[in-house]
């Protein structure tokens, strides 16, 4: 049985298009407490306007972002400007003309899914410093149940959310990022044995609003 039928499922798209959020940038506290208070080098994969790479600069004493996106990565400088002289933004491809770490910590949000998944998370790997911490917010595509589930009920709660964040009125998209969308491949159990075989250890957790979240921290020795 349907729990949303189509004709409710439209009225709430149109709710979402006039009171849009950032889903990503909705998940940034938390990705902040999975951080240690300071660190040296950070990289963030797929920057799109850089708003997590000027959030990361208050703990790291270098910030990395990189987008394959030439106009979304001078919007980025644009909107950082002279503040942040440690924030240095590039045009680069993942996972293949990431600039060369080691890196502390290394962020992908909502970008992996663009990526082939075990080339990325084994450059991941390779690029991180001992201790190092890799942090994923991404996007599966729903197979199980309980996926669809999730993402059906997240339909409604993204409708109040949407209102809240506006204030009741309606708003403009927020641009963060220019990249088409592009529907998810891999599903979570296919993500979780990849991630299983090359970053054992991994934390992954489903969450709402059609995202998991994966936390890897490399063995210091």
């Amino acid at each position: 049985m349907k729990i949303l039928t189509p004709r409710v499922l439209q009225a709430l798209e149109r709710f979402n298009s006039a009171h849009p959020w950032d889903h990503n940038a909705h998940y940034h506290p938390w990705l902040l407490r999975q951080l240690p208070r300071r660190f040296d080098r950070a990289l963030d994969v797929g920057c799109g306007t850089g708003g997590l790479a000027r959030l990361l600069a208050g703990r790291a004493k270098g910030v990395c972002g990189v987008d394959s996106d030439p106009e979304i990565v001078a919007r980025a400088r644009e909107l950082t400007g002279d503040q942040y002289a440690h924030v240095a933004f590039s045009v680069a491809d993942a996972p293949d003309g990431l600039p060369p770490g080691p890196y502390d910590l290394i962020t992908c949000v909502a970008v992996l899914h663009h990526l082939p998944l075990a080339e990325s998370l084994a450059c991941f790997r390779q690029q991180l410093a001992p201790a190092g911490v890799l942090v994923v917010i991404g996007l599966a595509r729903e197979e199980t149940f309980v996926e669809r589930l999730l993402g059906n009920v997240s339909v409604p709660l993204n409708a109040v959310t949407g209102w809240i964040k506006n204030g009741g009125r309606a708003a403009p998209r927020p641009v963060a990022m220019t990249a088409v969308t592009r529907a998810a491949e891999a599903s979570l159990a296919e993500i979780v044995r990849e991630a299983g075989r090359i970053l054992p250890g991994a934390r992954i957790r489903r969450r709402l609003f059609w995202r998991y979240t994966l936390v890897w921290r490399r063995d210091a020795g």
